[in-house]
C-alpha cells in the first residue's frame, strides 16, 4: 500500500462523509466504494458504505457490505453491530439478534482483556 493509495482512499472517504451529511446516500455509497477500491483495509470506509447503503434504502446491499466488514474485522464488535442493524432493517430479525449477541460477546472479551479499571462502566 503506497501513501498515494492511502491519500486517495482518505479523500474518497471524506467525500463520502460530506455526501452523507448532505443527505445524498447513493452518491456517498459510491465514494465509499471508491475509497475501498483504493485501500481495501480502510475500515472506516467499509463502515461508511454500510451506513450509506442503509440510508439509501438498499438494505440487502447493506447486509452484504456489513458481512464483508465483519469478515474483514471478525473481532470488532462495531462490525457485528453494523451487521445486526443492517439485518434488522432488512427484516432478518433472528440473524440480527445473532449478530448483536456476537457483538456483545466480543465486547465482553475486550473488557475482560483490559487491565482492571479500564473500560469498566461505573
Amino acid at each position: 500500500m503506497t501513501s498515494s493509495s492511502r491519500s486517495t482512499a482518505e479523500a474518497y472517504y471524506q467525500r463520502g462523509l460530506d455526501l452523507l451529511a448532505a443527505a445524498l446516500p447513493g452518491e456517498a455509497a459510491q465514494a465509499f466504494r471508491d475509497a475501498i477500491a483504493a485501500d481495501q483495509a480502510h475500515i472506516e470506509a467499509h463502515h461508511g458504505l454500510v451506513r450509506a447503503l442503509r440510508d439509501a434504502g438498499r438494505l440487502e446491499q447493506a447486509v452484504g457490505a456489513a458481512l464483508a466488514l465483519s469478515a474483514l474485522t471478525p473481532n470488532d464488535p462495531l462490525a457485528h453491530t453494523a451487521l445486526s442493524i443492517s439485518l434488522q432493517c432488512a427484516g432478518h430479525i433472528p440473524e440480527a439478534e445473532a449478530a448483536a449477541a456476537r457483538a456483545r460477546i466480543l465486547e465482553w472479551k475486550i473488557q475482560l482483556q483490559s487491565p482492571a479499571g479500564e473500560g469498566s462502566q461505573t
